[in-house]
C-alpha cells in the first residue's frame, strides 16, 4: 500500500504555496504547538458563540453577526494567504469570524432545538478522532484517485454553495435549504466530504512537522479550523434536517 506523502490536500491552508520555503529560524512547526494554538482558537469560537447566543436570547437581531462574520472569515483567509507573517495575529481574528459566524448560524437552531448544537460539537468531536485513527492505523489509505475524488467533490460543493447564495440575493430559495431527500443527501455528501478533507490536512501536517518555519503553526491551526467548521456546520444543518422531517 502506498501513502501519499507527496500529494497536495484540498484544504488551501495547506497547499505548496504556505510550504515551499525551507525554515529560516531553529525553531519549527510541532504537533504540539498546533495543537495549543486550535485549543486556544476552538475555545475563542466555543466564547463568542456563547456571546452571540446569549444576545440572540435577549432579543438582539444577530443575522448580521452570521453575514459578517461569513464575510469576515474570507477576506481574512485571504490576507493569511498573502501575509503568512501576520497569522499569528489574523488567525485568532478569523477564530473570532467564524464564532460570530457559528454563534448567529446556530443561534436559530437553538431556540427550537437547544440540544442540537451540542450534540453536533459531540459528533464532530468524534468524527474528528475517528478519522485520526484512520490515519494513523493506514485503515484507509490515501490513493492518487481518492485525493481527486476530495478535491473534486469539495470544489463541485463550494460551486453549489456559491451559486445558491447568488440565487438568494435574487429571492430564489435554493432546494439546499429545504428537507427534501435531495436535500439530505447533499449535506450527507458535504459532511463526508469535509470528514475526509480532514484526513488529507493530517497527512500535510505530518510531512511538514519540525521542518516549516514556527509560525507556520498558526496556518496549521487555520487549516484544521476551516475544516472544522465546515464539518460541524455540515453536521448540524443535517441533524436540524432530521429534526424537522421526523
Amino acid at each position: 500500500m502506498q501513502k501519499l506523502s507527496n500529494y497536495k490536500t484540498s484544504n488551501p491552508a495547506f497547499s505548496n504555496y504556505f510550504w515551499k520555503n525551507n525554515p529560516n529560524t531553529s525553531k519549527t512547526m510541532s504537533v504540539r504547538g498546533i495543537i495549543i494554538k486550535s485549543i486556544v482558537c476552538i475555545f475563542i469560537i466555543a466564547l463568542i458563540t456563547g456571546f452571540i447566543w446569549k444576545l440572540y436570547d435577549n432579543g438582539t437581531n444577530v443575522r448580521w453577526f452570521t453575514l459578517g462574520g461569513m464575510l469576515a472569515a474570507i477576506i481574512i483567509s485571504i490576507v493569511i494567504s498573502v501575509r503568512q507573517h501576520w497569522s499569528h495575529v489574523l488567525v485568532p481574528l478569523y477564530a473570532i469570524a467564524k464564532g460570530c459566524f457559528l454563534g448567529g448560524f446556530s443561534a436559530f437552531i437553538k431556540a427550537k432545538y437547544p440540544e442540537l448544537p451540542f450534540q453536533a460539537i459531540g459528533v464532530t468531536i468524534i468524527t474528528f478522532f475517528t478519522i485520526l485513527v484512520l490515519y494513523q492505523t493506514q485503515i484507509i489509505v490515501l490513493t492518487k484517485k481518492l485525493r481527486s475524488v476530495i478535491i473534486t467533490a469539495a470544489l463541485s460543493i463550494f460551486i453549489v454553495y456559491f451559486i445558491s447564495f447568488i440565487l438568494s440575493l435574487f429571492g430564489i430559495r435554493s432546494f439546499l435549504w429545504g428537507t427534501s431527500w435531495l436535500a439530505i443527501v447533499f449535506n450527507i455528501i458535504a459532511a463526508t466530504v469535509a470528514a475526509f478533507t480532514l484526513l488529507l490536512d493530517f497527512n500535510y501536517i505530518e510531512k511538514h512537522k519540525n521542518k516549516a518555519d514556527k509560525y507556520k503553526e498558526w496556518i496549521a491551526t487555520w487549516g484544521l479550523l476551516v475544516s472544522l467548521v465546515w464539518l460541524y456546520t455540515e453536521i448540524l444543518r443535517l441533524m436540524r434536517k432530521f429534526a424537522i422531517k421526523f
